[in-house]
């Protein structure tokens, strides 16, 4: 008797965004209802003034020009976070590709893996490469047009006409998208929903690796003086047809036989990303400008002081996502230089919990409400190194106030 042969089937890669909802939002009353919030909040929201809209504030960037940030109004925030949990960032709602990092949320694979979509994991798709062709897209956000967001929503999302055109007022601003909306990022990762597939299989047949962090496309190959003029070719017609320019001062070729190569700013010469060995020097030199500030009792309970080593545990855990063998004892040097709260401290958590014990009845529900929480969260998190029994008694007091935010 013969025996069964069984075949083994690879899984396949993602390579455009999946809509996994079989339903669609076919009205602005279903609208409402998904986003839990009345038609007089979404109508003050709509009704805005483009002024109104947005805080403008200028960035420096390291060119010496300035970047625009937007800062939406409480009831246009309020609307946006709720499109993000309940639309974009659902994965019962949508499936983001393999090939898209960044500003996205983490995907639950096969059996609850965990699927990272941050740079690190971005820059682990290209390691042991050789050559790598980096393009940047210019002005990004600005470039998608309120055209393409309704496109996004009608036929991506299949939501009827009256909605789309509600959701694109929400999430641009005078025609297009502006960094600062919390809706921009996800836009840009599906603005590309119906091209950006048939790219990443066509450079797939030639052996190449294609992602994409938010405006930074990256194309790598396992082979040396790799020729990328026809993948830049099929990326520039893609991008084209979508009337997303080409920033050609930031795009070039690397080569593993002139330079170490580096995807956003990890070398990927190696079968894990690795962080520059100059990185990771001035990471150890934080710690000991920590250490040293430490030894200033006055200077430990100090708001600085906090600022300084918040700062520098976010590069030491850096590290820890590169799997670095420094993150363990780092970590251990700086956890015996906590910061100390004060009296002041004290003072400033028990007025913190008074305020959203007045607010509770009425604002529970809100973003500010949500960030002041956990602003005394962390606050007691502090205290209880010098006041346990203040921080306990506080705690609890909290606890009691826990807000149902979504």
């Amino acid at each position: 008797m013969a025996k069964p042969i069984f075949t083994i089937v690879e899984k396949q890669p993602q390579l455009n965004p999946v809509k996994t909802a079989v339903d669609s939002i076919a009205s602005v009353a279903n609208l409402c209802h998904t986003l839990n919030v009345t038609q007089e909040e979404l109508d003050a929201a709509l009704t805005l003034d483009p002024e109104e809209k947005y805080e403008r504030r200028a960035i420096p960037k390291k060119d010496g020009s300035d970047r625009l940030v937007f800062s939406p109004d409480r009831r246009l925030r309020k609307i946006q976070r709720r499109i993000n949990k309940r639309i974009f960032a659902a994965q019962s709602v949508v499936s983001w590709p393999d090939h898209l990092f960044g500003s996205i949320p983490n995907q639950n694979g096969p059996e609850n893996i965990k699927i990272e979509k941050d740079y690190v994991a971005c820059a682990r798709r290209h390691c042991q490469s050789k050559s790598i062709l980096k393009i940047d897209i210019k002005n990004f956000f600005d470039n998608i047009s309120e055209f393409h967001v309704k496109d996004i929503f009608v036929n991506f999302f299949k939501y009827s006409d009256d909605v789309a055109n509600v959701l694109a007022n929400l999430c641009c601003l005078n025609g297009h998208v502006i960094q600062g909306a919390l809706t921009s990022s996800y836009i840009a990762g599906l603005c590309l929903y119906d091209v950006e597939g048939d790219v990443v299989r066509r450079l797939a047949r030639k052996g190449l690796v294609y992602t994409r962090l938010v405006d930074d496309i990256t194309v790598s190959s396992k082979s040396a003086d790799f020729d990328f003029g026809f993948a830049k070719s099929i990326i520039e017609q893609m991008l084209v047809g979508k009337d997303l320019p080409i920033n050609e001062s930031k795009t070039a070729v690397h080569y593993v036989s002139t330079t170490p190569l580096t995807v956003h700013g990890l070398r990927v010469g190696f079968k894990e990303p690795r962080l520059p060995s100059d990185e990771v020097r001035r990471i150890r030199s934080a710690v000991k400008n920590i250490e040293t500030l430490a030894k200033e009792d006055s200077y430990r309970i100090t708001h600085g002081y906090r600022h300084d080593f918040n700062r520098a545990m976010g590069r030491v855990n850096k590290l820890g996502r590169v799997k670095h063998k420094q993150h363990e004892p780092l970590v251990r040097r700086m956890r015996k230089v906590l910061p100390l709260p004060s009296k002041k401290d004290i003072e400033r958590a028990t007025r913190i919990i008074d305020r959203l014990q007045a607010d509770h009845a009425g604002k529970h529900d809100t973003y500010w409400y949500w960030k002041r929480f956990y602003l005394a969260h962390e606050r007691l998190n502090v205290l209880q190194r010098s006041f346990p029994e203040v921080s306990k008694k506080l705690r609890t007091k909290l606890r009691l106030l826990r807000s149902s935010y979504e």
